[in-house]
């Protein structure tokens, strides 16, 4: 009775495509990309450009049920490694990623009448608009999922952080978006019926949208599978072992950890996981700094997080923060903000600490306690996996489900 879509299968998507199978809600699913693994066609492949396409065998549904629409990704992810950038850079190229979500919406609003029994269409921000339209033609329930909070929000913290840290401007794509773009965010929030958000912090920032309100639900996240060890007492005269995972960007409150871990001198050691956002000697300087890593595949970011102490992840303006699940999935306390999902999932100073944000002093003093206290790392530690057992995918897919249910009986009344 449902049709999803996302243009790359991210894990978030492939959990709600497996919970409404499983509920028999699930009539199609649309992606640009479903890789099967070991198919024989990847032997023949770049190793990177195979990495990349392996991410894309997450969904774990019948074959039939999936429908691709893969040319343009294809080409959108060979062009770089060729040395061709230009034509997926920026909103109107045509292989941008804006163009995917854009071509993939329409393809999949074309598609719609070929369903007559669908009763509801799944879509997520960038990628829903055409179908919503569609949708609501044919009298179907526009679900719309939000993975980050509301654009005029994120505009304003940007606005915000150039006036305080101008340097890091580059960094900051909040303020890059088109007003076509922006007016197109607008109108999928007008046509959708019902809202799913991973965080409160999310939702707040709903509050700046200034159309009709909407049906909001929170559903976090998931985590995923647990480190089945319990780590180990570490010796405070090392270095606390530091990690931070996610783009490197100021929305992200990089330069506040750069600051706090300047404070903290060799008491600390810092691995920064992710690529960087935009072009800024700033950034490049710290990454020759501290150890840098521009990309791992996932299980190879769960491991490094089982080598590291504790996660810090600042950020500025979160939907929600994947990261942190999986750092507690290993055993990492975590160092976060308000403005992430931290405050949906952790027990501040018992498997984390929420600081405030804009705030590398803070960051600084829960790092020096973690790192004079390693009895007390170990306890969080510990509480870091006790939490991540009750933080489970199929948690996550019976909200989702129960929000789909929910929104069709509306519907149907």
């Amino acid at each position: 009775m449902v049709i999803l879509s996302h243009p790359t299968g991210n894990q978030n998507m492939a959990a709600v495509a497996a919970g409404l199978e499983q509920e028999d809600l699930l009539t199609a699913c649309f992606t640009c990309v479903h890789w099967r693994a070991n198919a024989p066609l990847g032997r023949l492949l770049p190793a990177g450009l195979r990495a990349t396409l392996e991410r894309r065998s997450r969904l774990g549904i019948p074959e039939e049920k999936i429908h691709t629409r893969p040319t343009r990704e294809l080409v959108r992810n060979l062009l770089p490694r060729l040395g061709k950038t230009r034509l997926t850079q920026g909103e109107g190229q045509p292989f941008s990623i804006d163009a995917v979500y854009r071509d993939l919406d329409r393809h999949v609003a074309r598609q719609l009448p070929r369903f007559p029994q669908v009763r509801a269409v799944y879509a997520y921000e960038d990628g829903a608009r055409e179908q919503f339209r569609a949708a609501r033609e044919l009298g179907l329930r526009r679900i719309y999922d939000l993975p980050i909070g509301y654009w005029r929000a994120s505009r304003a913290m940007a606005a915000e952080e150039v006036e305080r840290r101008p340097e890091w401007a580059p960094t900051m794509q909040a303020l890059t978006d088109s007003a076509e773009k922006c007016a197109r965010k607008d109108e999928e929030l007008e046509l959708a019926d019902t809202i799913l958000v991973a965080s409160r912090f999310t939702r707040n920032t709903l509050m700046q949208y200034p159309g009709k309100a909407k049906d909001i639900v929170i559903v976090p996240y998931g985590t995923p599978t647990h480190s089945s060890e319990p780590r180990k007492m570490t010796d405070r005269n090392h270095p606390l072992r530091v990690i931070f995972v996610g783009s490197l960007s100021q929305r992200k409150g990089i330069s506040y950890l750069f600051d706090a871990v300047q404070q903290l001198a060799g008491s600390v050691k810092l691995t920064i996981i992710g690529r960087k956002a935009g072009n800024l000697a700033l950034l490049d300087q710290q990454c020759q700094i501290h150890r840098w890593i521009p990309s791992l595949s996932h299980a190879e970011i769960l491991n490094e997080m089982r080598s590291h102490d504790v996660l810090v992840f600042p950020s500025l303006f979160e939907g929600f923060g994947l990261v942190i699940g999986e750092a507690l999935s290993q055993g990492l306390p975590v160092i976060t903000t308000p403005n992430t999902g931290g405050p949906d999932i952790l027990r501040d100073g018992v498997d984390s600490f929420i600081v405030p944000i804009r705030d590398a002093n803070a960051i600084a003093a829960r790092l020096t306690d973690l790192h004079e206290d390693r009895t007390r790392l170990k306890q969080m530690s510990d509480a870091a996996l006790e939490r991540a057992r009750e933080l489970t995918w199929a948690a996550y897919q019976q909200g989702v489900v129960a929000a789909v249910r929910e929104a069709m009986t509306i519907g149907k009344a």
